[in-house]
């Protein structure tokens, strides 16, 4: 089942599966939802960045190595990763973001984030 569009043009895009082994080898993914899509399901360990704060917070996400970017349905985490390509980080969509996460059976935290 798709449950969103494909990531933009040079923009790798990860399946549930393959994000789930990245988490498990300790990879960083940042969340670009709105605080409201945040606390209704999220990846453990996420880092939450909405989309207006992308620019304004890349130091943040800026590491060595990969880092997978998720959202609703992977079209704004696709044009944030294309943004941060753009800055020379490893950016990676998850292809039918949090739809296809939660579908895969993966495992979700739901409230707040703590800081």
């Amino acid at each position: 089942m798709s449950y969103g569009t494909s990531s933009p043009p040079g923009v790798p895009e990860v399946t549930v599966d393959e994000l789930s082994d990245a988490i498990e080898a300790g990879r960083p993914v940042v969340d670009v939802r709105e605080h409201d899509e945040w606390e209704s399901g999220h990846i453990s360990g996420a880092l939450l960045v909405p989309m207006t704060e992308v620019v304004a917070r890349v130091n943040e996400v800026r590491r060595p190595g990969p880092v997978y970017v998720v959202c609703a349905t992977g079209a704004r985490s696709g044009r944030a990763a294309q943004w941060y390509r753009s800055q020379g980080i490893d950016a990676r969509n998850l292809g039918g973001g949090m739809k296809a996460w939660i579908a895969g059976g993966q495992p979700v935290v739901y409230g707040p984030q703590s800081e």
